[in-house]
């Protein structure tokens, strides 16, 4: 058994905001991503490299908040997060606030693969890249007009989207290979009009990121500052392997108890049996999710 499942940002959606074509768009981008993801499994490939090549597909796309078409800080830059998780011998992988690299879940990759470190942030993340010969991009090629439109109608005063365009949406991948092996993946640009330097929970191993064999893999999506607050990822594959929960029973006290602190947003999960689970306490979350036993579905 094998099964991927994605999520593209969750937040306060009504129907209407969604037209036909913009929802045609959207839910392009999730197969893209989705289907990238489940041909690695498909061929044999390790849970890491299907949600790594997952996000890295979400990052290209200028829809979703991470990579090109991220969040803009108050000052109008992008500053993005990301981490990925092996649930084998838990070895984890994170960058934040890096300005200038194309796909920060490549980054995070090369933190976890060659380095002793697990989270690298800003100028000394971005040395890195250039010692692994990563793309480096200028900031202007993650801005796009509709994240500037989403930071000046903040500046104003005027009320923004928290999904289309997505102030807290952030993507993430989480995967069961062939061989029984969990991952996970997440990266953000954060919140719009975010002071400098802000880090959310994307890049916090065990907040909005966390995979181990024998429970689940897990990532996040919403406001970063109430999921570090519960350890969000932690504590719904806690609940799965030491209270014996179902994966949809984590993920549903997770986000009650991010409810209760008056947070809000999304969790996507995958357990040791392929057993996939999209929750969110939002009005709506991108999401999509494929295994091989047949099931394929995309979800806003």
């Amino acid at each position: 058994m094998y099964a991927i499942a994605i999520h593209g940002g969750a937040g306060e959606l009504s129907r209407q905001a969604l037209s036909g074509e913009r929802e045609a768009h959207y839910r392009d981008g999730l197969a893209q991503a989705l289907d990238l993801g489940y041909e690695v499994l498909e061929r044999g490939g390790t849970s890491l490299d299907a949600v790594t090549v997952a996000v890295r597909s979400l990052e290209d796309n200028p829809l979703f908040n991470a990579g090109r078409g991220a969040s803009l800080t108050r000052e109008g830059v992008a500053e993005l997060d990301a981490a990925l998780m092996e649930g084998h011998t838990l070895r984890a992988g994170a960058v934040a606030a890096v300005r200038h690299v194309k796909n920060p879940i490549e980054l995070a990759r090369r933190v976890m693969d060659k380095s002793r470190h697990v989270l690298l942030v800003a100028a000394g993340a971005e040395e890195f890249a250039l010692e692994e010969g990563l793309t480096l991009v200028p900031n202007t090629y993650f801005r796009t007009p509709e994240r500037q439109a989403e930071l000046d109608a903040l500046r104003s005063g005027r009320p923004a989207s928290e999904l289309i365009p997505s102030t807290q949406g952030t993507v993430g991948a989480v995967a069961l290979d062939a061989a029984g092996n969990l991952a996970a993946a997440t990266s953000t640009g954060g919140m719009s009009n975010k002071r400098p330097g802000r880090v959310g929970d994307s890049p916090i191993v065990g907040a909005g990121t966390y995979a181990r064999n024998g429970a689940c893999a897990v990532s996040a999506t919403g406001h970063g500052e109430y999921f570090m607050r519960i350890v969000a990822a932690h504590h719904a594959c806690a609940a799965v392997e030491y209270r014996r929960l179902t994966v949809q029973d984590a993920l549903r006290e997770t986000l009650g108890r991010l409810r209760e602190l008056g947070g809000s947003g999304g969790l996507i999960a995958v357990d040791s049996a392929g057993r996939i689970a999209m929750d969110f306490n939002t009005q709506g979350m991108f999401r999509a999710a494929r295994d091989s036993a047949g099931q394929r579905q995309i979800v806003i």
